[in-house]
Parts: C-alpha cells; structure tokens; sequence
C-alpha cells in the first residue's frame, strides 16, 4: 500500500496528439516515457522520485496494452542491471531510483553498461535529492557520470522541458550509443503545468523479439581486452556523437538580452529559482524576457564546447551558477575558454557558497557581487524590496559557512526540529525495551541501518552509533565480532533493507563468519520509509507481486538457527524478554530478532477510509484512545521520556499545591497503547486509562453512557458541595 495512490490521475496517460495533458511532473515524465516507445522500465523507490514507481505501478493496465513490462526492482543495482537488455537490441529501457545512494548501489552496473554502451536507448531518471531539506549524504550524480562517462541532463523545471528532456535522452542515447542519466529535483516531480500531449508508442521492437532473435557480441561485453577499446571508443566516437546531437537538436538554450557584455551559464535545474531572482532585481520579467543573456545547460555532462565559446564570445565576465561540490562545471568551462584563448572572465564559486543549496537569497547575494563589479549600471537598475533589499546587507551573515566575501559572525542557533517517529509507530517500543534492556544489563554497541529506525539515533532513544548504508546494519558490525569478550553488537535492520541486501551481505556474511552478535530485523510489513510500498514479506495480496514470504524462512534458509519473532511489538515485557535472551544465550552462532508490528501510518490510511464509510452508513464504529488522569499523575514523565511519542505532552499541573506539569494525550492519539506500557514497566503508573469513543453506539450503548453521566454528574456535585464546605 503506496502513501499515495494514481488511481485516478493515470487516466491522463490515455492522452494523444492534439489534446493538452495537465498535471504533476511525475505523471509529465511517465507520458514521455510511454510517448517515446520505452519496453520496459524498473525502479528502486526513493524520494524524490518514490512516486514515479507508484504511478507505474498503478498504470499496469495501460502499460501491458503498450506492451510495456514493469518491475519494482529488488534494488537499485537490480533496476540498474535490467538495462543491459538495451545492449544488444534496440529496447528502449529506463529505470528510476534516489540519487547518490541508489546510484552507490547500482555503480557496478552501471559502469559496465557505460563501457560496452547500447543499442537501444538506455534512461536512468534519478531523483537529485540534494539541499538542506535532503535525507541523505550530500553528494553530485554529476560524478558518477564523469566516472563512467553517461551524458547527463539537468532539464528546466516546467512540465513541457521535462517531456522534451525524456524524449531527448532515448534519441541522445541511440545516437550515440552511450547510457543517459537524467535528474529530477524535488520541486521538478511536484510541479504542476501543463504540456501538448501526443500518442503513446508501442515499441517498434519488442520483448518478444529479443528473446525469439537472441543475438551476442562479445565486443559489447565489459570483459578484457574489449574494456581498452571502449575506453577509447567513448573518446573518439561516443562524444563527438553526443555533442553532435546535442548542438544540432538544441538540447541546450540560449536567451539574448541587451547587455551584451556580461553573461550567466546556469544549470537547467537552477533556472526557475535564477529567473525569479532576475525578476525581483528589474532584470527579467515574469514571462522570461531578460536583460542578462543567459546560456542553459540542460545537459551538464558533456560540456559542448563550441557553445561555451560562441556564448562568451565579446563577453567580458560570465557567471557560472552551480549548485554542490566539487565545480565541475565550472572547472570544464575554465579549461575550454583558456585553451581557446578567450579573455573572458569567468566567475562561479569565488562569488557563490562552495558548497550548499542555492537559494533565491543565496543566488541574489552572489549576482549581486558579480553585477557590482562588471556590470553595475544593472546591479542598481530597480530598486529592491524593503525585505529583498534586508538580505543583501552586510551584516546579515552567511547563509552556509562557505559563502564568500562577508566576516562569519556569531549568530543564536536555530533550534533543530529532529525527525522522529509518527504517532504510534511500531518500532517506537523496540527501542523502548532496548533501552530498558540496557538499564538492566549494561549499554551494548548498535549498528544503526537507513530507514525510519533510524530515527532511534536522536532524543530520546539515542541508540545507534554508525549507519553505513541501506541494509547494512548487520554489515555495519562485522568487525566487532570477537570471542575475547561474551559482550555482543547489536545490529538494526529493516524489513526493507533486508530484502535489498541485508539478506546477503548482512544475514549471511554473519553466518559465514559464525558472529555471535544480535540483529534486530524490524518488520512493519512495508517499505515504510519510501512511501509503504510493498516487499517480498508484505501481508497485503497485490495482483502484480508475490509477498507474504515470511523473513524467519529466509533467516533459517541461510543457516541462522537461533531465531525469535515477536509479532507484536507493543508488548514490551515480551520485547525486553527477547532481547535479553539474545544478549545473554550461551548458544553460538549470530541471534535474529525478527519485531513485527505493521506500519501504523499504512495501518491508518487502510483503516480510516473504512471506518469513515462504516460511520457514513450508520454502523458501529469504535475508536481506541488513551488519557491522562491529571489528579493521579505525578509528574514522573517516564510515558515521555521512554517513548518520545508526538501525542504525549505536558499541561499545567491543575493542582495549586504542586508544581510540575502533568502529561497530557493529544487527540492526535491512535491508541497503541505503548505510553501505558511503558508507564507500567517504568514505575506502574496508575494515571493512564483507556476510551473506546464510538460513533454510531447501539441502544444500549447510549442508554449506559446518559446513566453513567448522569451518576458523574451527581457525585461531582456532592464533592463540589463538600469542598465548599471544608473551604468556608
């Protein structure tokens, strides 16, 4: 079960020639895929670009009408290596997954697939998630093409670029029979436009072609002494071919203005935020029309160096704006205008932040510098906001530490707001009884893993000290694997990371190796922190995939013999029971707790509907929350600071004789149950009770709650009467 379903919006990929399409950039891309007679497509799920495997998924009928096969991939290296079906014939193939991490994963293959090249058009649409609101380390795609030359796009934001850009890349791949990596900004996905749609395509040469007409050619293989050749190959042939197309289709844009002598290179993907700049400087209007000349580099790898030169030609200063380390770019366009000779000036990171996102306000202070020394009649040509104009004082400190041209100063940190765990999350009380666990018998090393238990690092679990990749808790550990100690490494696992790689490199490496440490596997039934797509172990019955394999057979069929599942997390007495049975079991061999407990953010978006529908019909429908008797709590707080649940809080304690404030449930509640579990576990905290609220109630219901209110009500009034009495 998706976090979002298409159901509805994949409709609009019917669409043909001479109609308008209207929508998100990830139903644009997916029409331009189909519009360009992709055969297949597969995926790892990963933000930004977690949805497009959603809309395929969703838009399976279309695609088998098409003859379009779809795979959600069992990893990125997965989805990577499907591409080498574009090797020998003419398929057009494209795969989707999060960049850097996915493209980690997949850099074997795609390396090979670069070296012997392809035949049919080869797309890797990667999500640049990259900026100060990324999930992840902060790192270029613009690396791994260079590493393994793939020519890669970076198209303008708006929905007509990006189907053009998809186009483009499959004609771009053909021509010149290299691999096509094209990257995708959050703000790209979840744009809203509008664009001229066309017909979908069959493929011309299908899958059942390829298997019925098998064809080999060793020479296209990535084994030596080919390897030598294609390295030449992609040098003398691949490239001239690709700037070919490149300058001869356009895939770049230029737009003139009157001041001829200074000029700005910006990367495709930085075009909307450098125009609304232009705009709020009296330098551009909200159409587009410009008064700086502006080169747009919607292919970023290769530079095409005959446009570099014709745009700076009688340019005294150009400006280069790209986003992230290391300025490949900027090194590339150095090299070509001093080979050629040319005196232009070129500025790029000595004006702007080395390293970080660039910002409306991160661009402007940068232009700004380079306007004020080359061109200033533009720098002052409309004067700025009061609130624009604010941020472009010198005493407004640097938006990142690497911007230049202005004194660090001291400055009050900003609170961080931490990610956390939703409201009654499952894996919540794994970590609870983790840190219980640790209380009774000391603190062990944990090996954290990539995904929402992750979150376990921070307040007020602080458990974790490294995460070196997705599925790689267990791999993360390894090397603390000694019989000089009877002290044991645990290890955290997703469900979901398991199946990616944990399985293998993790699980079986720690047989192999006869660890006696512990890995938590937790199991919420979902890929939960990509958008709750389903896996091999998901309990759901889908049309499409194979699940329920459960993970304990998988653990036992690499020779894991001491393994234990709990198949309800929220019982802490039995989690903590587990757990300290693997810390301290005499019996060899690595332990596998298996923590089951479905997502309750999928568990809700299963439920609600079906519960809003059941009240709609007038038929009973009961929801569990929980409460805090403020009379009888005592401001011990252990339920907050054992959980760290988002509907538990404080209030003021309605007592004048005592001080400390009492918890309080938000609505928000879901009703898990873990805040009175761990109040109970902790110190047997009486102040938490249970209310089943139901809509709908039967005659009876109705007739016992008017009774007892009416019984309330009486005694409240007697004990006011009493109070007043004692008072007077």
């Amino acid at each position: 079960m998706a976090e979002r379903s298409f159901k509805q919006e994949v409709t609009k990929l019917r669409l043909g020639a001479g109609q308008e399409f209207e929508g998100e950039g990830i139903l644009a891309v997916t029409k331009a895929l189909l519009q360009s007679g992709v055969s297949y497509v597969g995926g790892y799920q990963g933000s930004p670009v977690s949805h497009l495997m959603d809309v395929l998924a969703d838009a399976s009928e279309i695609l088998d009408e098409l003859g379009v096969h779809f795979e959600s991939s069992a990893s990125e290296a997965t989805a990577a290596a499907m591409l080498g079906a574009s090797v020998h014939y003419p398929l057009r193939g494209a795969i989707t997954f999060k960049s850097t991490v996915g493209t980690n994963v997949a850099s074997d293959a795609l390396s090979n697939l670069a070296s012997g090249g392809v035949t049919g058009g080869a797309l890797i649409i990667l999500g640049e998630d990259y900026g100060e609101g990324s999930s992840i380390i902060q790192e270029r795609s613009h690396a791994f093409a260079m590493k393994s030359q793939m020519w890669l796009l970076d198209p303008r934001p708006n929905l007509p670029s990006l189907v053009r850009a998809v186009q483009q890349s499959f004609d771009l791949s053909e021509a010149s029979n290299t691999p096509v990596m094209l990257t995708l900004r959050i703000r790209a996905c979840h744009a809203h436009g509008r664009f001229d749609a066309a017909d979908n395509r069959r493929p011309a040469f299908t899958l059942k072609d390829a298997i019925e007409q098998p064809r080999r050619d060793v020479e296209r293989m990535a084994l030596a002494p080919a390897t030598f050749v294609h390295e030449h190959e992609k040098i003398a042939q691949r490239w001239k071919a690709a700037e070919d197309f490149v300058r001869e289709q356009g895939l770049n844009e230029r737009f003139d203005g009157e001041a001829r002598h200074v000029g700005i290179i910006v990367q495709g993907g930085l075009y909307n935020t450098l125009m609304r700049v232009l705009e709020l400087m009296g330098l551009a209007n909200i159409y587009g029309d410009t008064d700086i000349p502006i080169y747009v580099m919607n292919v970023v790898y290769p530079v095409v160096e005959s446009e570099v030169l014709d745009f700076c030609r009688d340019k005294d200063a150009v400006l280069m704006l790209e986003e992230g380390q290391p300025e490949f770019i900027e090194q590339a366009l150095h090299t070509i205008l001093r080979r050629a000779g040319a005196g232009t000036v070129l500025h790029g990171k000595d004006l702007l932040p080395r390293a970080g996102e660039y910002t409306p306000r991160v661009v402007m202070k940068g232009l700004r510098r380079f306007l004020d020394r080359h061109a200033p009649e533009l720098a002052g040509r409309r004067p700025l906001p009061e609130g624009v104009a604010r941020m472009l004082e010198p005493r407004i400190p640097p938006i990142v530490p690497s911007m230049p041209g202005v004194a660090l100063e001291k400055v009050d940190e900003v609170l961080p707001r931490p990610p956390s765990f939703c409201t009654g999350c499952p894996e919540r009380p794994i970590f609870t009884a983790m840190k219980m666990v640790e209380n009774r018998i000391g603190k062990h090393y944990v090996s954290a893993d990539i995904g929402c238990h992750q979150f376990a690092a921070l307040a007020p679990f602080n458990i974790g000290a490294t995460s070196m990749g997705y599925g790689l808790g267990a791999a993360g550990a390894a090397a603390l694997n000694t019989g000089e100690t009877d002290r044991r490494t645990i290890s955290i696992m997703g469900d979901g990371g398991f199946w990616h790689n944990g399985l293998t490199s993790g699980i079986g490496n720690a047989v192999f190796n006869r660890s006696n440490n512990v890995t938590v596997i937790v199991d919420n039934g979902y890929s939960a922190a990509t958008g709750g797509q389903d896996i091999l172990s998901s309990a759901a019955d889908t049309p499409t995939r194979s699940t329920r394999h459960g993970i304990e057979a998988a653990v036992r069929g690499v020779g894991v013999e001491w393994v234990r599942t709990v198949t309800h997390t929220y019982d802490l007495q039995q989690m903590q029971s587990v757990l300290n049975e693997a810390l301290t079991t005499d019996e060899p061999g690595p332990k596998v707790v298996i923590a089951q407990s479905e997502c309750m953010l999928n568990k809700q978006r299963r439920i609600k509907p079906r519960q809003r529908q059941m009240a709609k019909e007038g038929r009973r429908v009961v929801k569990e929350q929980f409460g805090v008797d403020h009379d009888t709590c005592t401001g011990d707080h252990s339920c907050i600071r054992l959980s760290g649940c988002p509907s538990l809080s404080i209030k003021d304690n309605p007592d004048p004789l005592r001080r400390d404030p009492v918890a309080t449930v938000l609505p928000s509640c879901v009703g898990c149950g873990l805040c009175g579990e761990v109040s109970h576990a902790a110190v047997l905290c009486p102040s938490f009770y249970r209310a089943d609220v139901v809509t709908n109630p039967t005659r009876l219901e109705t007739l016992g709650a008017r009774l007892a209110g009416t019984i309330i009500r009486f005694l409240q009034r007697r004990l006011a009467k009493q109070e007043y009495r004692h008072a007077a």
